[in-house]
C-alpha cells in the first residue's frame, strides 16, 4: 500500500470515528432531567444547562449546522415540536443536531468514494455516482429517523405507564389530595418506574408555581408528550372541573378506558405476529429446510437414475 493509499486511509478513519462521536454524545441523556432534578431540590445549575460535549459538539459545528436548517428557523418549524415529543430541550440540541446532519451528509460522501477508491472498487461512472448519492442520503435522513425512534419510543413508554399513573393518582384525590398535589405525589412514585412520566409531571407543577394557569400546563403536557391518551386526560380533567363533577371518578373511569385501550393494543400487535413472521418463513427457514429433508432424496435419485439414463 503507497502512502498516498495511507494518507486517505488515515483522512477516512478521522471522519468515520468523529462522527461516530458526535453521535454518540447526541445520544447521551440531556441536561433536562437534570436541571429538573436541580431545580427541585435547589442545587446550582449546570453552567447553561447544557452538558459538556453537547457544547463542545455545538461549538464545532454551529459553522455548518445553518446548511441543513429549516429556511423558516427552528422555532416555527415542526421540527420544534417533534424535539419536544423526545423529550429534547437543550437549547444547543438544534445546532448540534442540524451540525452533525450537515457533517453526515457531506462526509459520508467522501469517506464512500475514498472507501471504494482505495479498495479498487469496480464501481465507474454512473454507479459510482449512485453509490455516492446514496451515501449522502443515509447522511441526510440518518438524524432524523434516529429523532423519529426516540419519539416512538417515549410516546411508548408514556402510553404503556400513564393507566397506572391515573390509578395512583385516584387514589391520592380520593385521599383527599389536590390534583397539583396528587401529581406531584405520583412524579415522586414513578420516578424510577417511568422516568419519562415523572420528569412530564414534574414540569407541571413547575408550570404552576411559577404562576401558570391549571389548564394552560395541562394543555402543555399534551402538547409536549403528543400522545393522545394524554390529551383525552387533560380534556376530562378541565371537563370535570368546568361542570363540577368528581375528579376521582373521572380519573378512575379514564384509566380504565386506558387500560382497555394498552390491552387492545397488545392484541392487536399478537395479531400481526403471524403475518410478520410469514416472509422470514418463507424466504429463509422454508428453503433451509427443504434442502435439508429433500437435499438427500435428489442426491439418491440423482444416483441412481443418471446411470441408467446414460445407458
Amino acid at each position: 500500500m503507497n502512502p498516498t493509499q495511507l494518507v486517505l486511509l488515515a483522512l477516512v478513519f478521522v471522519l468515520v470515528a468523529g462522527s461516530v462521536i458526535a453521535v454518540v454524545a447526541l445520544l447521551r441523556p440531556n441536561a433536562a432531567r437534570q436541571r429538573l432534578q436541580d431545580l427541585v431540590s435547589g442545587d446550582s445549575v449546570r453552567e447553561g444547562g447544557t452538558d459538556r460535549w453537547l457544547k463542545w459538539i455545538t461549538d464545532i459545528t454551529r459553522p455548518i449546522s445553518k446548511l441543513s436548517a429549516p429556511e423558516e428557523g427552528f422555532e416555527k418549524s415542526s421540527l420544534k415540536l417533534r424535539f419536544a415529543h423526545a423529550g429534547i430541550r437543550d437549547a444547543s440540541a438544534p445546532t448540534a443536531f442540524f451540525g452533525i446532519k450537515t457533517a453526515l451528509t457531506l462526509g459520508l460522501p467522501v469517506v464512500a468514494f475514498v472507501l471504494l477508491s482505495v479498495t479498487g472498487s469496480t464501481l465507474k461512472g454512473s454507479a459510482l455516482l449512485l453509490a455516492v448519492l446514496f451515501a449522502a442520503a443515509v447522511g441526510y435522513y440518518a438524524p432524523n429517523i434516529w429523532l423519529s425512534r426516540k419519539v416512538a419510543a417515549r410516546q411508548r413508554e408514556i402510553f404503556e405507564n400513564f393507566p397506572d399513573a391515573l390509578d395512583l393518582m385516584t387514589v391520592c384525590v380520593e385521599a383527599g389530595l389536590g390534583t397539583e398535589a396528587a401529581m406531584l405525589r405520583v412524579a415522586d412514585d414513578l420516578q424510577f418506574k417511568t422516568p419519562v412520566l415523572s420528569e412530564e409531571m414534574r414540569i407541571v407543577n413547575l408550570e404552576l408555581r411559577a404562576g401558570a394557569d391549571r389548564d394552560r400546563a395541562l394543555r402543555n403536557l399534551a402538547i409536549r408528550t403528543g400522545v393522545d391518551e394524554v390529551d383525552t386526560f387533560v380534556t376530562m380533567i378541565s371537563q370535570a372541573e368546568r361542570f363540577g363533577t368528581s375528579i376521582a371518578a373521572s380519573l378512575r373511569i379514564h384509566a380504565d378506558m386506558l387500560r382497555t385501550r394498552r390491552r387492545q393494543r397488545a392484541e392487536e400487535a399478537a395479531a400481526k405476529i403471524g403475518l410478520k413472521l410469514l416472509f422470514p418463513l418463507i424466504f429463509c427457514i422454508f428453503p433451509a429446510l427443504m434442502v435439508a429433508l429433500m437435499g438427500p432424496a435428489v442426491i439418491q435419485v440423482y444416483r441412481v437414475l443418471l446411470p441408467s439414463m446414460g445407458t
